[in-house]
């Protein structure tokens, strides 16, 4: 029975040892991963910030340049439609005088063909 009894206390001693290595070993790399993770939250700080400096001006000029270049758009809608405006009154008037000189064109053929048609 003593020999089973040392077998044991060495078994349990040796357990031990090992238990409390790996708590160690496991205890390290803890350590490890919270520097880690402050270091990471420390450099997602700054990220933020330099991008909260950076990204604020560059909205309000990107802003800026939408609403000249919304102001371009407007001035640029106002002259086409003063172009066709211009082009659809050109047309009218066209229009009418070749339907005048149409008018007239049937009204001297009807006359020379009566004329003819009369002798």
């Amino acid at each position: 029975m003593e020999l089973s009894q040392v077998a044991l206390n060495q078994g349990l001693t040796f357990l031990t040892w090992v238990t409390g290595i790996v708590l160690i070993v496991v205890s390290g790399f803890l350590v490890k991963l919270l520097i880690d993770l402050s270091k990471l939250a420390k450099n997602l700080t700054e990220t933020s910030q330099v991008l909260n400096t950076e990204l604020k001006p560059t909205l309000q000029e990107l802003s800026e340049t939408l609403k000249t270049i919304n102001e371009l758009v407007k001035t640029t809608d106002k002259g086409f439609d003063n172009i066709r405006s211009a082009i659809e009154k050109f047309i009218g008037k066209t229009k009418s005088v070749s339907e005048n000189i149409f008018g007239g064109f049937l009204k001297g053929f009807a006359t020379v063909f009566g004329l003819f048609s009369k002798k």
